[in-house]
């Protein structure tokens, strides 16, 4: 399955127009973002939803994975993870989950370096913000390995942050919220937007939003195993 799997080309996808397909276990539903792969194996950024007393199966994350709580409670035999918990399991790392209230993550797979086995566990909620690169803007570093770079970003009303690019890329996923980028199109809560890499963009918000930002991170290479399985 390919969805905006040309890393060389702007993607985006707006939330609320989006097309939700279900996974395999009953009360499981992702709204794909972006994949390359098939079921076993693949390289995607979803948003996934389990409803009230979901699960899925246990199974191995052979390329690492990472998640934000948007909503609800996210278990597994490692905790219980609420709004705005920001985790990452590295490669090899093995689950099976479950929610007894419902929850909504944004997750990513198989898009780690083999080599960072880091474990992340960050109750954003909670964890010290650092001032911003302007006025108004706050910033929570979540992870950083090699060119590989994921924060959140915290606009206050009226804040404009100056044009940024990357030589890996730049993805954004407004967590709540309005932006605007340069030229004014908007992006609304839970929209999603890859840039490929040295492609800058400028964004403001008037009402104040929490951005998702990772940088460097489209310069990876994709296993050829990805490309092979289309299904």
């Amino acid at each position: 399955m390919l969805i905006h799997s040309d890393l060389s080309k702007e993607a985006v996808v707006p939330y609320k127009s989006a097309e939700w397909r279900p996974s395999p276990l009953a009360g499981v539903d992702r709204l794909m973002l972006e994949r390359i792969g098939d079921e076993k194996v693949s390289r995607a950024t979803s948003i996934v939803t389990y409803q009230p007393g979901s699960s899925f199966s246990e199974h191995v994350h052979d390329g690492g994975e990472e998640f934000l709580v948007l909503d609800g409670i996210f278990s597994d035999t490692t905790g219980d993870f609420g709004p705005g918990t920001y985790v990452r399991n590295p490669v090899g790392s093995r689950h099976a989950p479950w929610s007894k209230p419902g929850t909504t993550i944004f997750v990513k797979l198989a898009q780690f370096d083999p080599a960072d086995q880091e474990i992340v566990r960050l109750d954003t909620d909670s964890a010290p913000w650092r001032d911003g690169p302007v006025d108004n803007v706050q910033v929570l570093p979540l992870h950083q390995y090699g060119p590989e770079t994921i924060k959140l970003m915290r606009l206050g009303p009226g804040a404009q942050l100056p044009s940024m690019t990357d030589p890996g890329g730049v993805e954004i996923f407004v967590v709540d919220g309005v932006v605007r980028r340069d030229e004014g199109v908007a992006f609304n809560n839970r929209d999603w937007l890859r840039l490929p890499p040295d492609s800058p963009i400028a964004l403001s918000s008037e009402g104040g939003a929490t951005l998702y930002i990772k940088t460097g991170h489209l310069l990876a290479p994709i296993p050829e195993t990805l490309g092979e399985n289309h299904d």
